[in-house]
Order: C-alpha cells, then structure tokens, then sequence
C-alpha cells in the first residue's frame, strides 16, 4: 500500500498548503528569494500535492497550461521515497491529457539524473536560476 496520495490541487483553497512546502524546500532549505520563488503564475497553473496518509502536505509540483513544469518540491523527510516521481508521473498524465506534444522544465544540475531517468534530455548551457545552478530538459510525449 502507497504511503502517500497525489491530487490535483486548487491554488485558491490550497494555496497556504503548497506555499509552506515551497517556503521550507526553497526559502528555508535552498536559499531562494521569496521574490524569485514566487512568481506570480500559480493562479493559472495546475498545482498537485503530496499528501500522506494523513492528509499532510509532504510535496508539491505545477504545470504551467504551455507545458512547463515547475516548483517540484518535496519535504526532506519523505526525500528517495517515490514522491518525486509521483508528482512527476501525475504532472505527464496531465500534460497528455491535455494534448502538450512536449513538457520542458529547468532542471537543478542535481537533479538532473533524476529527469533523464524518466526520459527527460538536457539541452543547452547550464545557466543560474536564483543563485542554482540549473539546465533546461525536455520531454516529448
């Protein structure tokens, strides 16, 4: 039996839930300005959450409607335990359901592995994303 759930979440009832899995991830654990973290599109993207199997936030991850992935994040506890990939899985099925012929995200270098493993392709320079050394990688599906 899974220890966890994936659900499609709605940013306006679940916003101060995904928002404290970004704070902790990327403010507090990464260094992320809450400028750069926040951006401003989350209104309009498809957001998914995490949840244990008490209905704790553990992770979060969105889709922007032109394909991009973005804000995967997962608590460091529940880290190397499949969550990263269920988020990743969910956000694809959506992608295909909604007919994106290709999904791109901006990989952090170290986590790079992680995306090629799931068929994802560096493309491009490294570049830096809030002080994160970062790639692009892209899927087509």
């Amino acid at each position: 039996m899974a220890e966890f759930n994936i659900r499609k979440a709605n940013w306006d009832s679940d916003q101060s839930t995904i928002v404290s899995v970004r704070e902790t991830v990327f403010i507090k654990e990464q260094g992320v300005y809450r400028a750069e973290e926040f951006d401003g599109l989350d209104p309009e993207c498809i957001q998914l959450l995490a949840e244990d199997l008490d209905q704790n936030a553990i992770g979060t991850a969105r889709l922007t409607r032109a394909g991009k992935i973005g804000r995967m994040a997962v608590l460091p506890a529940w880290r190397g335990r499949g969550v990263g990939a269920a988020l990743l899985g969910a956000l694809l099925e959506t992608a295909r359901e909604l007919g994106i012929a290709q999904v791109i995200l901006d990989a952090q270098v170290k986590a790079i592995g992680f995306y090629e493993t799931r068929g994802f392709v560096a493309k491009g320079p490294e570049f830096m994303d809030a002080r994160i050394p970062h790639r692009k990688m892209y899927l087509d599906l």
